[in-house]
């Protein structure tokens, strides 16, 4: 059994805007609608849950759930102070026998069904995935006063995105790990990766971009414009 914890409790301050930017539409559709689809629709994934701001779940309910008919049975968990602190309470609501969780942005709408079934595949193997891209410009190291003070070689810098997917007891282990000991991440991958596990990269796509800033939206109006074109 495969579940897809989806985390759309961001507040997204840098969207300044007066709704959460999850809600927000691209060509008339809310940018979680166009996310949640591509799972609800994917053979391979058994379940899904939301995580949302509880403020929110009456608009959810309305606006998304009750409007759109998804196919799957949805469940709703309630995001908390940090990311992380929402993920567990996502990964809480997962079934017991799930055996593959996946960790989704819920702002990440143009995930495809090749990068899931991919990712599912490759934890099966190898108990943690990571989805990612190679960056495409030089990054510089700086210290606290922007002097640079090296140049990793690109060839082992990687842009990392979600999903993030993981072996069900792995994951939730790691987790509750954390939390014991007050550690706070900064993705999922680095729970794992803490407690000594491996975890494996695999590509990703530069569409699989996450909705964050206004610019976001114009890019991701073209990337549905370009769909649309050749029928993807």
């Amino acid at each position: 059994m495969n579940s897809v914890v989806i985390v759309a409790a961001g507040k997204g301050k840098r969207m300044n805007s007066n709704i959460n930017k999850q809600y927000i539409k691209l060509n008339e559709k809310e940018i979680i609608t166009y996310t949640i689809e591509v799972f609800d629709k994917n053979k391979n994934i058994d379940e899904i849950i939301v995580v949302i701001r509880k403020d929110e779940e009456k608009f959810f309910m309305e606006h998304i759930l009750n409007r759109y008919k998804f196919n799957k049975n949805i469940k709703i968990a309630y995001g908390g102070n940090e990311r992380q602190d929402s993920v567990y309470n996502g990964i809480k609501k997962v079934d017991s026998d799930c055996d593959i969780v996946l960790i989704h942005d819920g702002a990440r709408p143009f995930i495809t069904d090749e990068i899931i079934n991919n990712s599912i595949k490759e934890a099966k193997k190898n108990k943690a995935v990571v989805v990612g891209v190679p960056v495409k410009d030089t990054i510089k190291i700086l210290d606290d006063n922007n002097i640079i003070k090296g140049t990793p070689k690109r060839k082992y810098l990687w842009a990392v995105q979600t999903p993030q997917v993981f072996e069900y007891r792995l994951i939730k282990r790691a987790y509750e790990k954390a939390f014991e000991e007050n550690y706070y991440g900064t993705d999922d991958a680095t729970l794992v990766e803490k407690y000594g596990y491996n975890v494996k990269m695999i590509m990703g796509s530069y569409e699989n971009i996450k909705i964050t800033t206004k610019e976001d939206i114009n890019f991701g109006e073209e990337i549905l414009r370009i769909r649309n074109v050749c029928g993807g």
